[in-house]
């Protein structure tokens, strides 16, 4: 399903991602921890080409890039493999909910106004929130907003939803409700990558966890394995430090 090759990233002079080689197959949820500044957004953000890698290639249920070569229609295919949540929700504030959802319907796959709609409503009621159909943005909680967010990425009928941090900026009242979704579309076989500090998230509903530090995998594993029997000492340190025990 996807592939990572050799990818390097540096941001001037800070060398960020440094020949990161990964694989994850279809229907796997798997969520990267690490400290910060590790390179895991930087990883995510790389798999869709947000973030346009130096070297390495990737590649995404067929579709193909090369850092050296990827053009326009390249960098089209693979994005269209995938959808992402943002942190910060990045919603249309002069949008209400279900516009927000049925943007992409609408203008990328051309479906009518009236087919959008209900498949919008359809995606707004998986995520609990079908009677916010005609709220703004800005009458919304932060974990109404995020789960917006996540109807509008499914409404892409993506392979893969990639994930950056999206509870990191909801307060904690919020943050279940996203856990639930998320957990639920887990279930229903969604290929998931996730960057979370959320490590109720990590441990309950990933099939593998991947830690990475100063722009390297340094331990792949399943979350029995990270959590509880980490091979390496950076692992262990770092368990120890977010008090999560190792």
């Amino acid at each position: 399903m996807i592939r990572v090759s050799g990818l390097e990233k540096s941001f001037g002079s800070n060398h960020v991602l440094k020949d990161v080689n990964l694989e994850i197959g279809k229907g796997e949820i798997v969520t990267m921890i690490g400290p910060s500044g590790a390179g895991k957004t930087t990883l995510l953000r790389s798999l869709n080409w947000l973030d346009a890698p130096d070297g390495g290639s990737v590649t995404i249920d067929g579709a193909y890039a090369c850092a050296r070569t990827a053009d326009k229609k390249a960098i089209r295919e693979l994005r269209g493999k995938t959808a992402m949540v943002f942190q910060h929700y990045n919603l249309f504030a002069n949008r209400t909910a279900l516009e927000n959802v049925t943007e992409s319907l609408r203008l990328v796959r051309k479906l009518s106004r009236e087919e959008a709609d209900r498949r919008g409503m359809e995606l707004l009621e998986r995520v609990g929130l079908a009677d916010k159909r005609d709220v703004y943005p800005s009458f919304l909680s932060g974990g109404q907003q995020q789960r917006v967010g996540i109807a509008r990425a499914l409404a892409a009928d993506p392979e893969v939803i990639l994930f950056d941090e999206p509870t990191s900026a909801l307060d904690p009242e919020w943050v279940g409700e996203v856990l639930a979704v998320m957990t639920e579309i887990a279930k229903e076989g969604m290929t998931m990558v996730v960057v979370s500090h959320e490590m109720r998230f990590v441990k309950n509903v990933s099939t593998r966890v991947i830690f990475l530090d100063d722009g390297r995998i340094i331990e792949d594993g399943t979350p029995e394995q990270i959590f509880y029997s980490p091979k390496h000492k950076r692992t262990k340190q770092f368990l120890k430090q977010a008090d999560l025990g190792a």
